[in-house]
């Protein structure tokens, strides 16, 4: 059985998730740190290998009035470059409203520091991504 990525694009970071074998849970597999598309897409690349994936959400940022602004034109370029390099990996995009708030939030309650949370923050947001994609499914 394959795995789920999920993905939260952002202008510095790619925040990414990976589901387990059963598809019902997210965990946190890293955060790239953006250099250029192609150096971004090489190290998804490697990470697809690894944890053999067959299907990609991507969090779509959109206004709360529902419609997408400039990030959210971002990451549609962004997943059109993802589908040109992985034509075999199916690309689900998931409204992202309020994750990185959500995920910030459940930083803070753990008590992790400021600089702490900066650095794990978008791998937290594809986490939320990528469970509520999965909890979608699974009922």
């Amino acid at each position: 059985m394959a795995r789920v990525m999920g993905l939260d694009v952002g202008d510095k970071t790619i925040g990414v998730a990976a589901s387990d074998l059963m598809g019902w849970t997210a965990q946190g597999i890293e955060t790239i740190q953006r250099i250029g598309i192609k150096k971004d897409l090489r190290r998804l690349e490697e990470l697809v290998e690894e944890y053999e994936v067959h299907k990609f959400v991507v969090g779509l940022p959109k206004n709360m009035n529902g419609t997408v602004g400039p990030q959210g034109e971002k990451t549609l370029e962004f997943v059109e470059r993802l589908k040109k390099r992985f034509p075999k990996v199916e690309v689900v995009m998931w409204d992202e409203r309020l994750t990185t708030v959500a995920a910030e939030r459940a930083l803070i309650q753990a008590d992790v520091s400021r600089k702490k949370r900066k650095e794990v923050i978008d791998k937290m947001a594809a986490v939320y991504i990528l469970q509520g994609y999965l909890d979608s499914i699974s009922k």
